[in-house]
């Protein structure tokens, strides 16, 4: 049905009553609980920092003291979510909020790796308008490949904002503009006092945009952001802002239909960690100690993935994505320098609401200084889905 602008919606209703009600009944509101239980177990041969100990993520690799491997039992990935949408007008108004349990803990001795609650999305949107937390328009939502590892490949966009958007066009072509909830990394520096209270100042939103091709044997996508990343060391310190940017050019090409995909996507900037799946930080310290200024790290990140379905009920998804960090000259030798990840698996679903299989993960942290570390891990996970859908269908 053909999207109406706002104003003449408005006066529509003011002076057509009547025919917006008869939309409004000719369609019918929906209404849905879904989400999973998952349970991973994760044989790691080295090993992680407890609070990232469920998921390889390789900025959390150690790179001093890895340590001797361990088991691990998880259910953090577990999701519980509602969505559901009301007719109003020539558009629905759709509501959605979403929950898993890989919180980071309550700071409290040993809460580090809890099962806390952690929002994931919560917005609602009507007609071309959006607003609340979901994937930012950097990003490429539909990127994501057949793994059962909760983080995912270090070198992609990844990140869910809080937003206000505006979708200008739908279908083959896409276009869509947001201002996002700004907010900067900034490379920590405790053995500097003049540097200690370094803070980030938010004073404007990031601002994203993103088109997308839609076709028969997949989509290409470019997204773009602009950010001020502010920077505030508090009174006499130094202050003042970096620009930032980044373009991200992602695709998902359907080789074989039904049986093999291939996933896509580079990423480059500065100052866009923060929009990163596994980057730190945004802003670090350049130039000299006695005269120090901030500077927008650069960055590049690329992922390539491969889903293969098997059959109807296996699949594997293979690849491998890194991230590279171009550092300043004051960050420290334990700034992250490079991170990569690979994984494979062989997962099956014999029905609709069941997945299981093992995927053998591979993760690598380098450091500016040289330092390096590995982490190797077979994870198993077993994953049931439900919808109240599946119980209860609206007439």
């Amino acid at each position: 049905m053909r999207r109406q602008s706002l104003p003449v919606l408005a006066l529509a209703a003011l002076l057509l009553p009547g025919s917006i009600r008869a939309e409004e009944t000719a369609r019918k509101p929906t209404f849905e609980i879904y989400g999973f239980a998952q349970v991973d177990y994760i044989q790691d041969f080295k090993r992680m920092p407890s609070d990232w100990d469920a998921t390889l993520r390789p900025s959390r690799i150690p790179t001093t003291d890895e340590g001797d491997g361990q088991a691990i039992f998880s259910a953090r990935q577990s999701r519980l979510g509602v969505r559901g949408s009301i007719p109003v007008g020539d558009s629905d108004l759709f509501g959605r909020v979403e929950f898993d349990f890989f919180g980071r803990g309550t700071g409290q001795p040993d809460s580090a790796g809890q099962n806390t609650l952690r929002l994931r999305q919560a917005y609602g949107s009507w007609g071309p308008i959006l607003g609340g937390l979901t994937a930012s328009l950097f990003m490429d939502d539909d990127l994501w490949p057949n793994i059962v590892d909760y983080w995912g490949p270090c070198g992609m966009a990844f990140y869910r904002n809080v937003q206000i958007r505006y979708t200008f066009l739908t279908g083959t072509h896409t276009l869509a503009i947001a201002v996002e909830r700004p907010g900067a990394d900034l490379q920590n520096y405790p053995n500097v006092p003049a540097l200690q209270d370094l803070a980030s100042d938010n004073k404007i939103p990031d601002f994203t945009a993103q088109y997308r091709l839609s076709q028969a044997w997949g989509y290409v996508q470019a997204s773009g952001i602009l950010r001020r990343l502010g920077y505030d060391t508090g009174a006499g310190g130094i202050k003042g802002s970096k620009f930032g940017w980044g373009l991200n050019g992602s695709s998902t090409i359907k080789i074989l239909p039904d049986r093999l995909k291939l996933l896509v996507a580079v990423v480059g900037g500065a100052g866009i960690e923060n929009y990163m799946n596994d980057a730190t930080p945004d802003l670090a310290i350049d130039g000299t100690f006695t005269a120090p200024t901030a500077a927008a790290v650069p960055m590049l990140g690329l992922t390539g993935y491969v889903d293969i379905s098997w059959t109807k009920v296996l699949t594997t998804a293979i690849g491998y994505s890194t991230v590279f960090i171009f550092n300043t000259s004051l960050q420290p030798n334990s700034a992250l320098k490079r991170g990569q990840y690979a994984s494979v698996n062989l997962l099956v679903s014999p029905f609709r609401n069941f997945l299981a299989g093992p995927e053998f993960l591979w993760g690598r942290r380098n450091d500016l200084g040289g330092a390096y570390g590995d982490d190797f891990r077979l994870q198993v996970s077993l994953k049931y889905s439900f919808s109240s859908l599946d119980f209860w269908k609206p007439s």
